[in-house]
């Protein structure tokens, strides 16, 4: 039987996330990268570079993060595999376990669906905050569940279908590189000035990297729901980015919900398409949205076993 890395990672994720005096001694891998691409983006981001070269300067940040990222954790997986024996897979696993988001991502939307069902609105929206790049301060509670509901959905891929897509197959460096990518492209790989140009390498990888995990993600979520495919098929395209809108349209067409449509960032409205034709989102339709999920979730895991058992 295969080894069980991407199973093994999955259950340390769900059974104990990343815990918060672990973060508090040590930080998260993510942290580090944040503080690279900073860095990186402070020195050679400048106004005075012309286009072209912001692009260069942007894609050999990218290079040295992801390619260093990689490195990094081929050397840590070649280490473990010569000194661990029998039990290497165990030790990848928690190497690898830090790169999925499961526990964390339920816990910041328990902490929105908390805030709604309290019904502390300014709570809800600080809440919400944290997960999604968009002005919050003026969310009604339609506004606070349809960006919920939205981040749910595409940080199922970002945060556990993709990374864990990675490492089944390209192991630990593709988890890791993987993750820097998607860090970048969080950070950098905007369409707006001033780093259009300088995030434009970031913001491509990332679309090549989660084509796959992107459309795998939404049909789990409609084999979850066990409905969601019409809206799916009709609307993922409506999102600007190529791989976002899959997830999101999959589970707008599983709750029977609009999502998306105007939205405001840095105080600047923009006109975004709606996905999805049914009602706007509630606290209830955030409830149905976790359940959803969770299967979501639990499908992964037999694939994750499945594809361990059979090869």
């Amino acid at each position: 039987m295969a080894e069980p890395i991407a199973l093994a990672a999955l259950a340390l994720d769900t059974t104990i996330g990343w815990p918060r005096h672990l973060y508090d001694r040590v930080g998260h891998p993510v942290g580090g990268f944040a503080r690279t691409i900073a860095a990186c983006e402070r020195h050679w981001n400048r106004p005075c570079h012309p286009e072209i070269a912001k692009r260069a300067l942007g894609v050999i940040t990218l290079v040295l993060l992801a390619g260093g990222s990689a490195l990094i954790a081929w050397a840590i997986e070649t280490v473990i595999r010569f000194w661990a024996g029998a039990w290497a897979w165990l030790l990848v696993a928690m190497a690898a376990w830090p790169a999925l988001a499961q526990r964390s991502l339920l816990n910041h939307y328990h902490s929105i669906l908390a805030a709604q069902d309290s019904g502390d609105l300014a709570d809800a929206r600080r809440a919400v905050s944290l997960v999604v790049g968009r002005d919050t301060a003026s969310l009604d509670e339609v506004g606070v569940a349809s960006a919920a509901i939205e981040s749910l959905a595409e940080s199922f891929c970002d945060g556990i279908v993709a990374p864990l897509v990675w490492l089944t197959l390209l192991g630990l460096p593709g988890a890791w590189a993987f993750k820097a990518v998607s860090t970048a492209d969080s950070l950098i790989g905007h369409p707006e000035e001033p780093l259009r140009a300088f995030g434009w390498a970031s913001a491509r990888c990332d679309d090549a990297l989660n084509l796959i995990p992107a459309r795998l993600s939404a049909v789990l979520i409609c084999l979850a729901a066990g409905k969601g495919w019409r809206v799916l098929w009709r609307d993922h395209a409506r999102h600007a980015s190529p791989n976002a809108g899959w997830p999101e349209a999959a589970m707008a067409g599983a709750l029977n919900v609009r999502l998306a449509g105007p939205v405001s960032y840095d105080g600047m409205w923009r006109d975004k398409p709606w996905i999805g034709d049914g009602a706007s989102p509630t606290t209830q339709s955030m409830r149905k949205a976790r359940a959803i999920f969770l299967r979501a979730c639990a499908l992964l895991w037999l694939i994750a076993g499945g594809i361990a058992w059979a090869l």
